[in-house]
């Protein structure tokens, strides 16, 4: 009589398995980069000595920003429109003396932003975020007044030891002003 031999059938081995699969996740975080959230880059002056007093400041000089806790923009106590922020920095800082409302001279002008304590972080980014994209725009068009085709083109035609004429001449002093109680 034939005996039918019992087949081996094929196995993976599996004792190493746990061991490789550590070692790829001890890998994957190794090499892993994690995005830090590093906040809003703002240059502070430097604070004032206990006996200087602040700088005196005319109002014609500042435009007052408050966002409420609504969300509302009140530019100068109006109402207005988050797209119209721009305009309004950009009038106020290229006024030059022209109108009684806005800034003296470019020198002179001053945006500060004011918030409620229950205004949403994202409507104060988006306010902030107009504000600065006036001072883009003026630096734009100054860039071009010397003949590049925006600021980029401008300050990468500088190098490392070149002077930046247009901030200089034109600086972004933007007020963050504490929220009310």
């Amino acid at each position: 009589m034939l005996r039918r031999r019992k087949r081996l059938e094929g196995e993976i081995p599996t004792a190493s398995m746990a061991d490789i699969a550590f070692l790829l996740l001890i890998f994957f975080l190794v090499t892993t980069t994690i995005d830090v959230d590093t906040g809003i880059l703002m240059q502070l002056p430097p604070p004032l000595d206990e006996d200087q007093k602040p700088p005196p400041i005319k109002e014609r000089n500042m435009l007052a920003i408050l966002v409420n806790a609504q969300g509302d923009i009140l530019v100068e106590g109006e109402l207005t429109r988050l797209p119209d922020v721009r305009g309004e920095v950009i009038r106020h800082v290229m006024n030059n003396g022209a109108n009684p409302a806005y800034a003296e001279s470019s020198e002179k002008a001053i945006v500060s932003l004011k918030t409620d304590r229950e205004t949403e972080y994202d409507s104060y980014i988006d306010v902030l975020d107009e504000v600065w994209m006036g001072y883009r725009e003026i630096w734009d068009t100054e860039a071009r007044r010397l003949g590049f085709t925006d600021y980029k083109s401008y300050s990468g035609s500088l190098g490392e030891s070149g002077k930046d004429i247009i901030k200089a001449k034109i600086k972004a002093k933007i007020s963050l002003a504490e929220p009310d109680a």
